[in-house]
């Protein structure tokens, strides 16, 4: 049985558009009031961060948003809670990010079967090396339905980029650059790290992040890839125009059209 990820791409080849938030961010309750806009605007799938103190792989904006959403008291258990009537408020491909001590914290086994049971499809969580997923998760989001969602940068060889599509379950998370997350300039046009992937025709699709934040980085990276993942651009979007529809589907308007 197929989930919600999966069958995302099996219906939709091109301009897929995934959007993250911090859960707790700007406010603790928005986790909600976010997915419900987002469930109503043109998004295909819906990334929520969990925060951590120290997130590596994101730049000052996510950090931000992290420590904020921190400081608001947000932690693991309380975004389970929150997301308790998740499947009330949207059907679209759910997802949560965030980093590996946070959840080895929450209990691994504990984490991917509270994510089943709430009706999440899938995790990314960067800095989980391939054999420790190997080892003690892939078992666990298999039996759960959960996908696992795994990152390749410029910096990886071929050999373990096909390595990490076989391991895949959903999407590869194709980042942009060696840079952190929302760096404007991480799309100068890696246009041959883009063609080389998709010369290798692997079975996964893969979706673009890192630094994609308008209209035309979202166009430019569809044409490599069957979407992009918009996040830095997203929560400063929230931190200057709030929670509203309104305000949500706005910006998500200013991609589309």
């Amino acid at each position: 049985m197929k989930n919600r990820i999966q069958n995302l791409f099996e219906t939709k080849k091109e301009n897929i558009l995934s959007l993250y938030f911090t859960a707790g961010f700007p406010n603790l309750n928005d986790t909600l009031t976010i997915l419900k806009h987002l469930d109503a605007s043109d998004v295909d799938m819906i990334e929520i961060g969990f925060p951590y103190s120290d997130p590596l792989a994101d730049g000052p904006v996510i950090q931000e948003s992290s420590g904020t959403a921190i400081e608001n008291g947000m932690t693991l258990n309380l975004l389970f809670e929150q997301l308790q009537s998740l499947r009330n408020i949207t059907q679209k491909p759910i997802v949560l990010m965030g980093y590996l001590n946070v959840v080895l914290q929450f209990g691994e086994k504990e984490f991917i079967e509270k994510c089943a049971q709430v009706g999440v499809d899938g995790i990314i969580i960067p800095d989980m090396p391939l054999h420790y997923y190997l080892s003690n998760f892939k078992e666990l989001c298999e039996v759960n339905q959960v996908s696992n969602v795994l990152l390749i940068t410029p910096e990886t060889s071929e050999e373990r980029i096909k390595q990490l599509d076989s391991y895949s379950s959903g999407f590869i998370y194709l980042v942009s650059s060696n840079s952190i997350t929302g760096s404007t300039n991480a799309i100068t046009f890696q246009t041959d790290y883009y063609q080389r992937i998709q010369s290798m025709k692997l079975q996964n699709p893969h979706l673009i992040g890192f630094g994609v934040h308008d209209k035309k980085t979202f166009e430019t990276v569809c044409e490599f890839g069957s979407g992009a993942i918009i996040g830095s651009a997203f929560i400063k979007h929230l931190n200057h125009n709030g929670t509203s529809r309104e305000s949500i589907e706005g910006f998500v308007e200013g991609i589309r059209k």
